[in-house]
């Protein structure tokens, strides 16, 4: 791979991440790492020599959930070289910025992958836009693959550690809400900390009361929480008809049957997001590993532990866009939305990521005709894929 700064791209399609239809023959120009215009119909000998040029162009796609790629699993390896391992892997499947997600872990071991990632920051390493922390403050009635004697309540000295962490680095934290003090809640959410609701039992009930205190959204939706039934919505439900929540949601045709891929697709299509879920596996070699004790084995495309439970997803950004394409009768344009601007919004970044518009940063994310990524580039800074 080679990085060079970049003041023009000419795509021949061209998505904004805000609509759904496309620009043709577009010519961005860049400035500072910053968009400067975007030019529809610009033909080919008009554009500046030296311009990146690429089959489709659109914003850089965002993974607010991504456990592991290029065999580094976060949780185990806390490194800058690993972060810098799953940021490259990320990015060949089309991701530009990803939130290393660190899952339920033993005591206070989530601190260390927050230290971790301010490191990385501070010392440059591009494509990383922020922290998920999935756990431990979940449900033990809902873990999913998740250890249950690691799991517990948010305690004072948690939130004062996350507040005070939220100042310098954009922290996703999934809880389930109903085992919570509103109070913590209350205050994580006013230090900037954007908090869902996961591995979660919680009623609509419960999950109202929690967005008066700061919630905005739900992990994975569909997996690892209450469901909806006649007198009852659950998590699921609340969310799918709710008018503010944010969701992410795994598209690899295993978490989630396609028709409900679709219902949710049809219910909130500007507040889905695309997630990856992935594990090590991701644009990796390994076909098995540990997880605190869980033989983690991938078979067919699908993850799952000694049980049968379902442990992360082997699963790339593009790859659940094309799947959201091809499983519920989407088109293209609102695919990309749900990879890009969608999560962008859903975590506060929509002024700088996520859109290509005038004055956001030109990080972007490039394609072939046949949605192979080919490149993705941050605030101006190409990357190109050999």
């Amino acid at each position: 791979m080679s990085s060079v700064p970049v003041s023009s791209v000419y795509a021949d399609t061209l998505y904004d991440g805000l609509t759904t239809k496309p620009r043709q023959c577009a010519l961005v120009t860049i400035d500072k790492g910053e968009i400067v215009s975007i030019v529809e119909g610009v033909p080919l000998s008009k554009v500046p020599d030296g311009t990146i040029r690429a089959p489709i162009a659109a914003p850089g796609f965002i993974d607010l959930q991504i456990n592991g790629a290029g065999d580094v699993q976060f949780n185990f390896d806390l490194s800058i070289s690993g972060l810098e391992k799953m940021v490259a892997a990320s990015a060949r499947g089309g991701a530009a910025y990803i939130f290393p997600t660190f899952t339920t872990a033993p005591d206070n071991d989530y601190r260390a992958a927050v230290d971790s990632v301010k490191i990385a920051l501070n010392e440059g390493v591009r494509g990383i836009a922020g922290i998920h922390l999935e756990g431990p403050f979940i449900s033990g009635e809902r873990p999913g693959i998740h250890r249950p004697e690691y799991i517990r309540t948010l305690a004072a000295d948690d939130v004062d550690y996350l507040c005070s962490a939220a100042m310098d680095l954009k922290i996703i934290l999934t809880i389930a809400p109903e085992r919570q003090n509103p109070a913590f809640l209350k205050r994580l959410s006013e230090a900037g900390i954007v908090l869902f609701a996961g591995h979660s039992n919680a009623t609509f009930e419960e999950v109202k009361i929690t967005k008066t205190v700061g919630l905005s959204g739900a992990t994975h939706l569909f997996n690892a929480m209450s469901q909806a039934t006649v007198r009852e919505p659950g998590l699921v439900g609340t969310v799918l008809g709710d008018n503010s929540l944010y969701a992410g949601i795994i598209a690899d045709g295993h978490h989630v049957h396609t028709t409900n891929l679709r219902i949710a697709a049809r219910a909130i299509p500007d507040r889905l997001y695309l997630v990856t879920d992935a594990m090590q596996t991701m644009n990796g070699c390994s076909k098995s590993f540990e997880l605190y004790g869980k033989t983690i084995k991938l078979k067919n495309g699908i993850l799952t532990g000694p049980d049968g439970t379902l442990g992360g997803a082997h699963l790339t950004m593009v790859d659940a866009v094309r799947n959201m394409v091809e499983m519920t009768g989407i088109g293209l344009g609102e695919a990309i939305k749900m990879a890009s601007g969608n999560p962008a919004r859903a975590v506060g970044l929509g002024d700088e990521l996520g859109e290509l518009v005038s004055g956001t940063a030109a990080s972007m994310s490039f394609f072939t005709e046949g949605l192979n990524c080919i490149g993705v580039a941050h605030r101006g800074v190409f990357t190109k894929f050999s």
